[in-house]
């Protein structure tokens, strides 16, 4: 058995949470276009499979190790979505509704084998493997849903991002006042993360012709790892508090 591996579910973790799909989303797209595709796609896919080789390796949630490959997750789900859309043609509404499929299968898998889909209690090996197959399908789900609000349906991509922002606190209020259980709260607004946060630097970092701001997707990226930075060495230090600590039972 592990001690639970993955962090307290905090007012920090959904900032930190935002902060990385929002880097995920530009810094694929730095990298892809500063970089010939297949390289990117295939550096990408070799860094994320050591960040996930060493969260499995360790025995319990440390930050750095956790945050490095959810990041990680975000720069490869990126570019795998963004990769079936140009690539290969496929409409964004066809990979949405794939990627909804999918997640809907790493569920019933893990519930049917489990009897649970609760992130209290990612304390073994096939547990850690479900949530990191669901993660990694929330972010690929989530970047299509994003382009296909901002492109297909038209509204761009601060628009988008308000939308997003809107219905990722639809579940906590309903956890709150409607009755919605924690688990199903927890990973709708999980995945809502994913288009919110993506929409809005895509909004920072595109030209104007782009209906973006302009900043560039390099120079978002780095303001958003400093963020990601900063809320990683809250949560070391908060951990290695003890008055900060909180009993593993209430660790998400």
């Amino acid at each position: 058995m592990l001690r639970n591996k993955v962090p307290e579910v905090t007012a920090l973790f959904w900032v930190a949470k935002v902060l990385t799909t929002a880097m995920g989303e530009t810094t694929s797209d730095f990298l892809v276009h500063q970089i010939d595709p297949p390289v990117a796609v295939a550096g990408a896919a070799v860094v994320l499979a050591a960040t996930l080789i060493l969260q499995f390796a360790v025995r319990r949630y440390i930050p750095w190790v956790y945050w490095l490959a959810v990041l990680m997750v975000a720069v490869f789900g990126t570019m795998v979505a963004d990769v079936i859309h140009v690539q290969f043609g496929v409409p964004y509404l066809v990979s949405t509704s794939a990627f909804l499929v999918i997640l809907a299968a790493v569920f019933a898998v893990w519930y049917a084998t489990q009897r649970t889909l609760s992130v209290h209690h990612i304390d073994t090996r096939p547990r850690e493997f479900f949530y990191w197959a669901a993660v990694m399908t929330t972010f690929a789900l989530g970047t299509a849903v994003g382009d296909l609000t901002a492109v297909t349906f038209s509204l761009g991509y601060l628009a988008s991002g308000i939308l997003f922002a809107a219905l990722f606190a639809l579940p906590g209020v309903a956890y709150r006042w409607w009755g919605l259980g924690a688990t199903a709260a927890f990973w709708m607004s999980y995945v809502l993360t994913r288009p919110f946060g993506a929409s809005l630097s895509d909004w920072l970092a595109l030209p104007p012709a782009r209906h973006g701001l302009g900043f560039g997707t390099g120079a978002v990226s780095l303001v958003l790892f400093a963020g990601i930075v900063v809320c990683v060495v809250v949560m070391s230090v908060r951990r290695r508090t003890p008055t900060g600590e909180l009993p593993d039972a209430v660790a998400a």
